[in-house]
């Protein structure tokens, strides 16, 4: 049986491979710098919706995911001690937050307040459901359609650092940008 290179499965799963890497290096780019805080900058990527290589080779993610919302945009704000009010550090991300929402309208969220472990329960679901609620306005108020955004409070259940010191406590003290879904 005399086959054609291109009906030969293992020869056309081996040209679809080579051109998979060989596309996927040619978007290369670079991470975007971390600030001096360790947030990450603002850069959103093109609205493609293709690969996009930015995390380094073989660590690439979709374009619109959450992942690339996580990496190039940023997904937590802090809070002071006992408050709900957004910090005005927090203003570029959440402007980048509300821009990436912009360019996938597609992309629901839902806004996770958080507290740290002082104070009753009761009072950190509170806390937490004034962190996420404040976040939601804002975004709100930079166009994001209310109706893409779910909020819910953790109140100290769901603690991202650990330890009883101020550290901790600070990292504690955020509401957290989730991807709920995609359209």
């Amino acid at each position: 049986m005399n086959r054609s290179p291109a009906r030969h499965p293992v020869l056309a799963l081996g040209a679809v491979c080579a051109l998979a890497i060989g596309l996927s290096a040619c978007g290369h780019r670079a991470a975007p710098a971390s600030a001096a805080d360790g947030s990450m900058g603002a850069a959103i990527p093109p609205a493609t919706g293709s690969r996009d290589d930015r995390g380094g080779a073989g660590t690439g993610y979709i374009a619109g995911s959450a992942e690339d919302f996580s990496i190039n945009v940023g997904d937590r704000v802090y809070f002071d001690l006992d408050s709900h009010q957004i910090r005005t550090d927090a203003f570029s991300r959440l402007d980048a937050q509300a821009t990436w929402l912009q360019r996938y309208p597609g992309v629901n969220i839902r806004i996770e307040g958080n507290a740290d472990e002082r104070g009753t329960r009761e009072y950190n679901l509170a806390l937490g459901a004034r962190r996420a609620e404040a976040v939601r306005a804002y975004l709100i108020g930079r166009g994001v359609p209310a109706g893409r955004i779910d909020t819910i409070s953790f109140g100290k259940e769901r603690p991202i650092a650990s330890g009883s010191g101020e550290s901790a406590f600070a990292q504690n003290r955020n509401a957290h940008t989730a991807i709920a879904n995609q359209r």
